[in-house]
């Protein structure tokens, strides 16, 4: 079986899991994305290790969860103090450059990268220091509304997302590209919001033609769970859009920013094939978490259910099967020893992962246990969870958990934690969760280093109305 010489591992920021027509979505456009998975292999069941930008891409990097790291929210960056996948290939003596957002601590630190293009870091290396303030949570608006503006015109995230992809090219471009085995980030904001994107990607999709949230509290007798609710207390961007119109107009927005960041990725591909790499080259595509698009009456991500937690993940290339659906679970933190497996170099032992290429070639594994977590922006406590192919198990701390039969019930609409004639599968998964970590103690982990960041910033009123200015810590004692 032929081996890949070089990687192109690509990524976008917040994009659905299903929000691909190669999986049949009834609206989003993604032709390029399709292609590549007509030569390659879709893992169906696909997670982030946690539903925020920051702590996902940390985990992306050093193949661990939140827990086992530190980096539980959107301040507290990864800064290569533990070894990447990067580092890896480095000392295995592979070319390894980002092109595009990192969302790390900066630019100096050491994270595996040879070359840095175009990066975007936490804004100065401080980030979303109110999103950290959670112990206690507070109880006021943070004020602002977090999805920007929505509608026709070009962001300065769209222009940045195109330089991304013509850097890219460039980068391809290069005749040193042929001469040594490398590895490639190349990695982009959309469809990330603000809900801004040019003209002729949102005349695919007149609003009027775009379907309302499936699930929404006091539709159809559903009520958020407790923990979600208390979301709201800090940030309530569907009662900012305030009607159906106007929710249409964003989500047919945010279709749109997926089939513009699709030709960006489509520009990509055609610059791999046409320097004559494509066929030496595996390719990952998947994204740092999902979206939530209205869904329980949240925006964004930061929620456990699958519009948040579940990610596309598309692999072509080498030795994979051409037009193949992995149903096994799979998660962002198998994609570092995918990466060293391509290049013959041993993963790291405390990996949590395996690599994706082992997964898709053996039969489908529906026991296989994913698992995320969440301790970030808004939360009142940590949010746990496991799923395998067919249930999902959330553990809230303070909360009530909550049960979903996938296969019954893939909106996750009905809690079944607590029923007896489920208590066999609710205890099964608990255990699956608990056998991770626990819970209790690594909320409290989370929280002290939360509160450790906050006090050296004058504590959590004025962290709070700090947000991400770049202020400079208050004195330590």
């Amino acid at each position: 079986m032929k081996t890949p010489k070089n990687i192109l591992f690509l990524m976008a920021d917040e994009h659905q899991a299903g929000a691909l027509s190669a999986l049949r979505h009834p609206h989003v456009q993604t032709p390029n994305l399709d292609r590549l998975a007509a030569r390659g292999s879709v893992f169906l069941n696909a997670y982030t290790a946690s539903p925020i930008c920051v702590p996902a891409r940390a985990a992306v990097a050093t193949g661990r969860y939140p827990h086992e790291t530190g980096y539980w929210d959107n301040a507290l960056a990864y800064d290569g103090r533990i070894p990447s996948w990067g580092h890896i290939l480095q000392a295995g003596g592979v070319s390894v450059t980002s092109i595009g957002k990192l969302h790390y601590r900066n630019s100096e630190d050491r994270t595996g990268f040879d070359q840095q293009i175009l990066p975007i870091h936490i804004l100065n290396g401080i980030g979303q220091i109110w999103g950290s303030v959670r112990n206690p949570l507070p109880t006021k608006s943070k004020g602002g509304s977090m999805l920007g503006g929505i509608g026709a015109g070009v962001s300065k995230y769209n222009l940045y997302d195109m330089k991304v992809a013509n850097a890219a090219v460039d980068w391809l471009n290069m005749p040193a590209r042929t001469e040594a085995p490398w590895a490639a980030f190349v990695s982009f904001v959309a469809p990330h919001f603000p809900l801004i994107v040019p003209e002729d990607y949102l005349d695919k999709y007149p609003a009027q033609d775009m379907p309302l949230p499936a699930v929404r509290p006091g539709f159809d007798g559903y009520e958020a769970h407790p923990w979600v609710a208390r979301m709201n207390d800090i940030e309530n961007s569907d009662a900012e859009l305030g009607s159906d119109q106007r929710r249409r107009e964003a989500i047919a927005a945010y279709y749109a920013l997926c089939s513009f960041v699709d030709q960006q990725i489509g520009k990509v591909l055609d610059a791999l094939d046409a320097s004559g790499q494509g066929d030496d080259t595996l390719i990952i595509y998947t994204s740092d978490h999902g979206e939530n698009l209205g869904m329980r009456g949240r925006w964004g991500k930061s929620l456990l259910y699958r519009e948040a937690t579940q990610v596309p993940l598309i692999m072509a290339g080498p030795g994979i099967a051409a037009g193949a659906q992995v149903s096994t679970p799979v998660s962002l933190v198998d994609i570092p020893p995918t990466i060293t497996d391509a290049f013959g170099l041993p993963p790291d032992p405390d990996w949590a992962g395996r690599s994706l290429t082992d997964i898709a070639a053996e039969p489908a594994d529906p026991g296989r246990v994913v698992f995320a977590e969440y301790h970030a922006v808004n939360s009142p406590s940590g949010g746990f969870m496991v799923a395998d192919a067919g249930w999902k198990y959330h553990e809230y701390i303070g909360y009530a958990p909550e049960l979903f039969d996938l296969e019954a019930d893939p909106l996750e609409r009905h809690n079944l934690a607590g029923d007896p004639a489920f208590a066999a599968q609710e205890e099964r998964m608990r255990k699956a969760l608990h056998a991770i970590c626990d819970p209790a103690r690594v909320d409290a982990r989370a929280k002290a280093d939360q509160d450790k960041l906050v006090a050296g910033f004058g504590g959590p009123e004025k962290a709070f109305r700090i947000g991400p200015s770049g202020a400079t810590p208050a004195p330590g004692p």
